[in-house]
């Protein structure tokens, strides 16, 4: 299979609309692929704390309508990165959404982990509460957003739940870019998966981007990397390697459940 990232420049000064034109004519071009993926947050930008209420829309709102049809028009399943969704009690999340070859949307992921710990979306949107994958044609997917990667319990229940790919839209800060290249490569590592995590570049809300989007095998090697730039990652997947190192390598047989430390016990 055949996967590619868009790292989407998001700018304080590109409106919602522009944005969405421009991914979709993005994800339109890649025609031919299996997956493409865009980032978090990419309409409202995910620094931007004051678009949200402005830029917030259901799960049939205007960003997964436009993203519907340029799945449907390209042939692609499309992970169109995260919107800031509004349900029905005016609760906002940061919700991911992934469509089919057909443009119908077959997950819908609320982040679980929200950033920011005592501001920003920690406070200014509700915590999703479900660990969700999705079966494809070319392998099962679970879904995972930003800060979600600092948090390895999410990811071995994806792995329980059946995941051979993850996928990670971010919008994740150039000032910790040495984190994210540690965290994407050790979550495919541990969990011996392919990891497909599209960052943002850009600058909004006063918040400088890192980019570095990757592609990460289950061994742990990066299959294709970007840079700083707007642009596309694409990397050829052979999902029959997840199994194959799972059984050369048989380190998930030998997981140990449990575990718990004695009350009141410490050694020296």
């Amino acid at each position: 299979m055949r996967a590619s990232l868009i790292q989407l420049s998001v700018n304080s000064s590109d409106s919602a609309e522009d944005r969405r034109d421009r991914a979709a004519s993005l994800v339109r071009g890649r025609a031919g692929d299996d997956l493409v993926v865009l980032p978090e947050l990419w309409t409202a930008g995910a620094w931007a704390y004051d678009r949200w209420e402005h830029d917030a829309e259901g799960l049939d709102g205007p960003t997964a309508e436009v993203m519907s049809a340029a799945a449907r028009e390209a042939g692609v399943w499309l992970h169109a990165g995260s919107i800031v969704e509004r349900d029905t009690n005016g609760t906002l999340y940061n919700s991911a959404l992934l469509f089919d070859r057909a443009g119908v949307l077959r997950g819908h992921y609320r982040k679980i982990h929200r950033y920011g710990f005592d501001t920003g979306e920690a406070t200014l949107m509700g915590g999703g509460r479900d660990i969700v994958t999705v079966s494809t044609d070319f392998g099962v997917i679970g879904l995972a957003i930003c800060y979600d990667l600092r948090f390895p319990e999410l990811f071995r229940g994806l792995l329980d739940a059946g995941a051979e790919l993850i996928v990670v839209p971010a919008a994740w800060p150039a000032a910790r870019l040495g984190h994210w290249q540690l965290l994407t490569r050790t979550r495919a590592l541990e969990e011996q998966v392919f990891l497909l995590a599209c960052d943002a570049v850009g600058t909004h809300g006063g918040m400088q981007q890192a980019g570095h989007s990757t592609v990460v095998d289950a061994w742990g090697t990066v299959l294709g990397e970007a840079g700083t730039a707007e642009e596309v990652v694409t990397a050829d997947l052979d999902v029959a390697h997840v199994a194959r190192i799972r059984s050369e390598l048989p380190v998930l047989r030998d997981r140990v459940l449990g575990i718990e430390a004695p009350m009141g016990r410490h050694s020296n």
